[in-house]
C-alpha cells in the first residue's frame, strides 16, 4: 500500500464507455480511488451499491469516486448497467495501475494461495498527493468511512 502524503501515481485507463480518464483531470477535485477485485462479486457489488447510495454526498463535497479492477471495459459497462451505478468504473487489464497503487498481493482464500487485488481504497487531495490510505477494506462500510473522512 502507498504511504499518506506521498504523490499519488499517474495513470491513463479506459472506463466502462471506452473513454480515458487521467488522475491529472481530477486535479482540483478530491478523488476517492478504490481498488476492488471483480465485478459482480457480493463484496464488490455491496461496495459499488454503497458508492453509489451514498453518492450524492460524495458530490456535494466535491469529491469524485473512481471504482478500479482488472476487468474489461465490457464487464465494468454490466456490472454499471446492471446495478445503476453513477460513478466511473476503470479497466486495467494490464494491472499497470494496480500494480502502481501495489494493491497485486499475495492473497489466501480457503488455504489456497493466490495473488489478486487486494480491496484497497486511497483519498487523493486536489493536489494530486495520497491523504488517506486504507487495505483490507470491509466492503460494506467501505463507502461510509470515505464519506466521514471527507469531513
Amino acid at each position: 500500500m502507498l504511504e499518506t502524503g506521498t504523490k499519488a501515481p499517474a495513470f491513463s485507463l479506459p472506463d466502462q464507455n471506452g473513454d480515458m480518464h487521467t488522475l491529472e483531470e481530477y486535479r482540483g477535485k478530491k478523488v476517492i480511488l478504490y481498488f476492488y477485485p471483480k465485478d459482480s462479486t457480493p463484496g464488490c457489488t455491496k461496495q459499488a451499491c454503497g458508492f453509489a447510495e451514498l453518492y450524492p454526498q460524495f458530490m456535494e463535497k466535491g469529491a469524485v469516486v473512481l471504482g478500479v479492477s482488472k476487468d474489461s471495459v465490457k464487464s465494468h459497462k454490466n456490472f454499471e448497467t446492471k446495478y445503476g451505478l453513477p460513478f466511473t468504473l476503470l479497466s486495467d487489464p494490464e494491472k499497470e495501475v494496480i500494480q502502481a497503487y501495489d494493491v497485486w498481493k499475495e492473497k489466501k482464500n480457503y488455504g489456497k494461495v493466490s495473488m489478486g487485488v487486494v480491496r484497497t481504497t486511497y483519498l487523493i487531495d486536489e493536489e494530486g498527493v495520497i491523504v488517506k490510505a486504507m487495505d483490507k477494506v470491509k466492503a460494506a462500510e467501505n463507502p461510509q468511512q470515505m464519506l466521514e473522512s471527507l469531513e
